[in-house]
């Protein structure tokens, strides 16, 4: 019987710091889905949001459901369809194709500027300006290599219906027309998510190359508040009246992915609304990385040591 009592004593003991890290962390939860939502209220237009909590799982969502209009953000979708065909054979990423004039695309980009058939370059490195510089041309030149309905049909095995590659870059036509190419935030996010954890039709060596393109240094609002020396994987879109952003931040100890998307807005509303949303989600998992059930901070490295 006493042996009972003392098991029943230090079960309750053990459950204590569980119990107080559920209840608390639970407000912290609450208080980053109470600054989204006033981030979204006080955004002239409509804004999506949606974080995933790498460690634990838990999500936050402010309109993630509603699909909008992507800009180049969509091109991580054509990144992964690429990398997935060259992992399973179907293409080599050394492969080189030749800038003609008929492949150039205005808008962002360099290789509007080389001369026709002058040069020759890589699937590999088309992707690298692709991502980088968000080069149309080395898009569109990708886009008639694999295909957008390869691209599509991707993301829909993936469970992203939603996430649509539909028309070339730099296409004011089809875009007067209402043809865009779109996804929702929850969708973007959770790309973003299997491509942090490595769950794709991919090896992980070749999910690492593709995930470092995406972190190559790009200036912009979403890693405008994270500290210098934290990768951010990401890519930025947009177009006349949108914003988009498709992200994931390696913050040690709570790393996360998150997309945000901002549309009937203007320029400087929108960069200001995706600068707030990235910078509350990095101040709340910040405040978890490295911290015990009670909310004292520790040397993330300690807690990473004594994990079982």
């Amino acid at each position: 019987m006493a042996a009972a009592l003392a098991a029943i004593v230090l079960a309750a003991a053990a459950a204590r710091p569980a119990a107080a890290q559920q209840a608390q962390r639970a407000i912290l939860a609450s208080k980053l889905r109470a600054q989204l939502e006033a981030i979204a209220q006080e955004t002239p237009g409509v804004v999506g949001i949606h974080v995933v909590d790498l460690t634990s799982g838990e999500r936050f969502g402010v309109n993630d459901t509603l699909v909008f209009a992507q800009g180049s953000a969509i091109k991580v979708a054509l990144l992964t369809e690429l990398y997935a065909e060259a992992d399973a054979g179907k293409l080599d990423l050394a492969e080189r194709l030749p800038v003609r004039d008929a492949d150039k695309a205005g808008g962002s980009g360099v290789l509007q500027g080389f001369g026709n058939g002058t040069s020759l370059l890589s699937l590999h490195d088309l992707a690298v300006l692709m991502v980088v510089l968000s080069d149309n041309t080395a898009t569109n030149m990708l886009v008639d290599r694999v295909g957008m309905d390869a691209v599509n049909r991707r993301m829909a095995a993936l469970g992203f219906p939603h996430i649509r590659f539909q028309r070339k870059m730099i296409r004011p036509e089809e875009s007067a027309r209402g043809n865009e190419n779109l996804a929702t935030p929850a969708e973007a996010a959770g790309l973003m998510a299997r491509i942090a954890r490595c769950e794709l039709p991919m090896s992980a060596a070749r999910c690492a190359e593709m995930r470092g393109i995406l972190e190559i240094p790009k200036s912009g609002s979403f890693p405008d508040p994270i500290p210098p020396g934290i990768r951010v994987a990401w890519k930025p879109g947009s177009i006349a009246g949108v914003e988009t952003a498709w992200g994931i931040v390696e913050l040690r100890g709570r790393p996360y992915a998150m997309a945000v998307m901002v549309n009937y807005s203007d320029a400087d509303a929108a960069s200001a609304a995706i600068r707030r949303a990235s910078a509350a989600a990095f101040d709340h998992f910040r405040r978890l990385a490295g911290a015990t059930a009670w909310g004292t901070r520790v040397p993330v490295e300690l807690m990473e040591k004594l994990k079982p």
